[in-house]
């Protein structure tokens, strides 16, 4: 509906303000429309009998709730209703009274616990600091060797920009069990508290260089809203005895003092090998350790995330596969035909395509790549249009020209994987660990 109508039925409604079916009119309209604003100036008009019912009502309180309405929510909802206390807490909060804020927002998640707004957790924790707030603070000079907190904090810098889930093309399937198991329970814990159901645990993501399994951890870590810690290897290895399960452990602490939190090993096989394989013992002791940060009899992870990616699952420590350390071994595998097509699709966003690119054609001669094959496939192309480019002395944009210059140029790298994992596959599956695997093989 547009404005005029809108304005119209207002004014017509401000000179009868008892009118039934008008206001069952403005009411339908603002509903359908989620328009808050126009909903606010019609209540302004008709006070509560604007709402024919509680169903209206209540979907009004919703709107309002939504869109940051809360003193309309305040206005019009019962007093000691979910929706209601949560307004209440928020505007507390804008007034800087904190605990009563919480005492209100925990009143509000214990009637409806769906009702959880992380954000505004986040603020009554603390763990939110306003950038106005802020103050920069000199360096510290470090004149010892006491620098394990220091290190953990350098090491496990929270990735900058967050991303989601849709920026990560296909694996729909992958992304629903990292849903259910992982970010449901981060977003509404008191919900799952009910049921005694803790936030946290350990996901091991397993297949091909390039399918994703990095930009999976890291949209998972902003799916869930927590802080994204990314260990490399050198991070942990030290030449010196005893060092690794200090900064390993290290790690793990500065994870638990700032959860809910996501911490993701990559490469995991070279810090969790399997300890039999193992030449060193110190290689053996960092893996206990691990295994000890994970589960141990004086840990609490509650609200920490372990992933962990590998290339070659079969070397990694079967002790790190029992529920309540990695709970969940997932396969990510080469993107099927239309994963690519979605890959292909943000590939390229925002570049100067031209008309007779046939993402369709691309998606069926590119069967077998990875994620980072097809980057490197439209990245080639690309090469090709720019030196077009420089040759005509004018943009000449992507075209399917270039494109399948840069299909003969490139060949997919899951192949070699593929075939080894095919062998582990079919004669080292212990308790069915690579079903996927063969699953996938057979369909593809």
């Amino acid at each position: 509906m547009a404005t005029l109508p809108v304005d119209s039925l207002l004014a017509a409604l401000g000179e009868s303000p008892d009118n039934d079916a008008l206001r069952t009119l403005v009411v339908d309209h603002c509903l359908h429309q989620r328009d808050a604003d126009t909903l606010a100036r019609a209540l302004d008009i008709s006070g509560l009998s604007l709402f024919s019912d509680k169903q209206k009502l209540d979907a009004a309180i919703q709107l309002f709730s939504s869109s940051g309405h809360d003193d309309r929510v305040i206005q019009i909802a019962p007093t000691e209703s979910a929706h209601a206390l949560l307004a209440k807490a928020r505007a507390l909060m804008q007034d800087g009274l904190r605990n009563e804020a919480a005492a209100a927002y925990q009143q509000a998640i214990g009637l409806n616990p769906a009702i959880e707004d992380p954000s505004l957790a986040a603020l009554l924790s603390g763990k939110v600091v306003s950038l106005s707030s802020a103050r920069p603070r000199a360096l510290a000079s470090i004149a010892n060797d006491e620098t394990d907190a220091l290190d953990a904090v350098r090491i496990m810098q929270p990735a900058a920009t967050r991303i989601d889930f849709s920026e990560v093309g296909g694996l729909d399937a992958v992304k629903q069990e990292i849903r259910r198991r992982i970010i449901t329970p981060f977003l509404k814990p008191s919900l799952f508290q009910r049921f005694k159901r803790n936030a946290g645990g350990g996901i091991l993501m397993y297949g091909p260089p390039g399918c994703g399994k990095t930009l999976l951890a890291r949209a998972t870590a902003g799916e869930c809203g927590a802080k994204f810690y990314n260990v490399s290897v050198t991070d942990v290895l030290d030449m010196y005895i005893g060092e690794s399960e200090r900064k390993l452990h290290a790690i793990f602490e500065q994870a638990r003092r700032t959860s809910p939190a996501v911490i993701f090993f990559d490469e995991i096989e070279a810090i969790g090998g399997k300890r039999q394989h193992s030449r060193e013992a110190t290689s053996a002791k960092l893996v206990s350790q691990f295994l000890t940060e994970l589960d141990g009899f004086a840990q609490n992870n509650d609200g920490v995330l372990i992933l962990g990616a590998t290339n070659v699952p079969w070397a990694v420590d079967p002790a790190f596969r029992r529920p309540g350390r990695f709970d969940r071994v997932l396969f990510v595998p080469p993107p099927d035909a239309g994963a690519r097509r979605t890959i292909l699709e943000l590939l390229l966003k925002d570049r100067p395509v031209s008309g007779d690119v046939d993402i369709g054609e691309i998606a069926r001669r590119s069967s077998g790549f990875s994620g980072a094959d097809l980057r490197n496939l439209i990245d080639t192309g690309v090469d090709e249009a720019i030196e077009e480019s420089i040759a005509l002395g004018r943009e000449s944009p992507l075209s399917m020209k270039h494109v399948r210059a840069a299909l003969e140029q490139t060949r997919p790298t899951t192949l070699e994987w593929l075939t080894t994992a095919r062998n582990h596959a079919r004669y080292a599956n212990q308790g069915g660990q690579y079903d996927a695997v063969l699953e996938f093989l057979k369909d593809h």
